[in-house]
């Protein structure tokens, strides 16, 4: 069953839909799992489509939402700050503990990319997330974006691109709209992953924003709840380091695979290997049947 639904997240309104698996019974509560989108994505991803299907399949609750300016939601269109989106996950939890056929005491988060960045960070800091689930996410913005530009050309250009936006706001008051590709660059061979609707266009704040956003700092809060890192091994958008440097700050217990033959996308490329870790370690730390 799905059921659309809106929630608050401070003066915003959000749209989201919710997965119900089948056979729940009356008054039964289950486990619920969020699955966050992208870098200006939306909720009809297939990294978030595909997720929710998979785990509701196996007897989760889902829930899949946009981000305030994503999608549906309220909120200034392509304005996508990490902080932000951590502010509008924690309100997400809370909407998930007021139904009623969801245990509010067992709720995880998984995300990809930019949305697993998100997890990790939700999870360093509300102790009311279960478990996370990064997929190909990142923990240092500015060594992110340092191995997304490698060459000194590319790093200059990037970093040029910053500065241009603080002085264009400052000039006129208002946002230096910069292209995605110039913020994350992405293969072309890719690109077809991205949602209809994905936001093209960003204020500069937005890549500030991320280049300072640091889910290093907190992901050693998530232990002793369990954190499960998954990457390619040869990632075509965000460095593989990035969750190297994840499960070297995180405490225990946590987890991580990367997989040779994958790449950025692998929610979307239904791997069978990547499906059996996956629900290997949920069986072990998250299970759906009643703690």
């Amino acid at each position: 069953m799905e059921d659309k639904v809106t929630f608050k997240s401070g003066d915003l309104t959000l749209h989201g839909v919710v997965h119900v698996p089948d056979g729940l019974k009356p008054g039964e509560k289950r486990p619920a799992l969020m699955i966050l989108h992208g870098f200006g994505s939306n909720k009809m991803s297939g990294n978030t489509v595909g997720p929710c299907s998979m785990f509701t399949g196996w007897g989760y609750v889902t829930m899949r939402f946009d981000m305030r300016g994503c999608g549906e939601s309220d909120g200034e269109f392509g304005r996508v700050i990490p902080l932000e989106q951590v502010e509008d996950t924690r309100a997400a939890l809370t909407y998930l503990q007021t139904r009623g056929d969801v245990d509010g005491a067992r709720i995880g988060v998984v995300g990809s990319s930019f949305g697993a960045a998100v997890a990790v960070y939700t999870g360093g800091v509300d102790d009311r997330v279960g478990c996370v689930i990064s997929s190909g996410g990142w923990g240092n913005g500015q060594i992110k974006f340092r191995g997304q530009h490698p060459t000194p050309e590319g790093w200059a250009k990037f970093m040029a691109m910053l500065e241009e936006g603080r002085r264009h706001r400052e000039r006129t008051g208002e946002s230096l709209m910069v292209d995605r590709y110039d913020i994350v660059p992405i293969p072309e061979h890719l690109r077809g992953h991205l949602s209809q609707n994905s936001v093209t266009k960003f204020p500069a704040e937005v890549a500030q924003a991320m280049f300072n956003f640091t889910a290093d700092d907190v992901v050693g809060n998530i232990a002793p709840r369990p954190l499960l890192l998954l990457h390619s091994s040869n990632d075509s958008v965000t460095p593989t380091e990035q969750s190297v440097r994840l499960f070297q700050n995180a405490g225990q217990p946590c987890d991580l695979h990367l997989f040779a033959e994958t790449d950025h996308f692998m929610f979307a490329e239904s791997n069978t290997r990547v499906i059996e870790i996956v629900r290997s370690w949920l069986d072990r730390f998250f299970p759906a049947t009643a703690a």
